[in-house]
């Protein structure tokens, strides 16, 4: 069950051991630690603080002429107007940037009234506007207007002075803050509009960590192409990993790696250990015994049966993350031992 007043990507896990397994440090990375530069402008992540004006394609086209990339995209749409966290995956990790749906978002907004209310019912109202609520996409959207649900995991006031009240809200990808507002407006019986939006987390991505500009990412790029100073650019792009950090994971035998990367679905016999809490249908990561990312993957099981299962299918492999050939083909040599 998860817990009030924090995204998904907060919630506590335990980790459940299935067996006891070693990991050989000859294959892969020992650690996610000091990756090449070269390797994380192929498989890295970047929290981008986005600025008003430009629309999220034109700043992700940016990010590939200033870190001359062939590919790159971002995890979540931001308005033209809209500033803030723009998550953005550089070569093989746009294919990771689809689990941030999962992860919730958090926004920092300006509401404004427009006829004076008393502060304690202002309060009163915008608590109100959490759980589960009836959307539908404002008629400046790139979605289909249907009605919706949609989930707000907390609204925190900041200060209301006057008509003006500044607030912090969680909630699920998807939600249009500028609906929020309008509807806390109607709720309030004076009307309300979004003056100003800034996003501040989507999942591990935090506005006060690692956060960086199109002008610091162009000068960290100089600064190791003519310096050979990666130290800026080291702490602006993060691994693979960092970016599915919130996913509930499986991590699995060194033996399974390489057989999932070339589209296999996970055995139980490969399981090591795994988070709790799992459901049928859940997305998860599947990791090798060091934490490195190798796949994106469909439950077909639940916790409980996954800790007692000794053959069958554990999950669905849905993306594939890690290139093939880092691990050993040892999937391979057991076909043939078994002939």
């Amino acid at each position: 069950m998860r817990m009030k007043g924090m995204l998904p990507a907060d919630q506590p896990r335990e980790e459940i051991v299935k067996a006891s397994e070693s990991t050989n440090p000859d294959y892969g990375f020992s650690s996610l630690d000091g990756l090449p530069i070269e390797y994380l402008l192929e498989n890295g992540v970047i929290a981008l603080d986005k600025p008003a004006g430009p629309t999220s394609h034109e700043v992700v086209t940016w990010v590939k002429k200033i870190l001359n990339v062939d590919r790159a995209g971002h995890g979540g749409t931001l308005d033209p107007g809209v500033t803030g966290i723009l998550p953005t995956g550089i070569g093989n990790a746009t294919k990771a940037m689809q689990a941030l749906l999962y992860a919730g978002k958090e926004y920092v907004c300006i509401l404004e009234l427009h006829q004076d209310v008393e502060e304690a019912e202002i309060r009163r109202v915008i608590n109100e506007f959490t759980g589960k609520l009836y959307q539908k996409p404002p008629l400046k959207s790139s979605v289909k207007r249907v009605l919706r649900v949609r989930e707000i995991y907390y609204n925190n006031i900041i200060e209301i002075k006057g008509r003006i009240a500044l607030f912090r809200v969680g909630c699920e990808a998807g939600t249009y803050i500028r609906k929020l507002c309008f509807d806390i407006g109607e709720a309030l019986g004076v009307g309300g509009h979004m003056r100003e939006l800034r996003r501040t987390r989507v999942g591990n991505f935090r506005e006060d960590e690692h956060l960086c500009s199109l002008y610091d990412l162009k000068d960290a790029y100089i600064f190791w192409k003519e310096d050979e100073d990666e130290e800026l650019l080291r702490r602006y792009i993060q691994p693979l990993e960092f970016g599915v950090g919130h996913l509930p994971y499986i991590k699995v035998r060194d033996s399974a790696v390489d057989a999932i990367c070339h589209g296999a679905n996970l055995a139980a016999t490969g399981v090591v250990m795994f988070s709790g809490g799992l459901n049928r249908g859940d997305l998860v990561l599947l990791k090798t015994l060091k934490d490195e990312a190798i796949a994106l993957a469909s439950c077909t099981e639940n916790g409980e049966r996954i800790a007692k299962a000794k053959s069958g299918i554990v999950a669905n492999s849905e993306r594939v993350l890690m290139v093939r050939g880092r691990y050993p083909q040892m999937w391979k040599k057991h076909s043939v031992d078994d002939e």
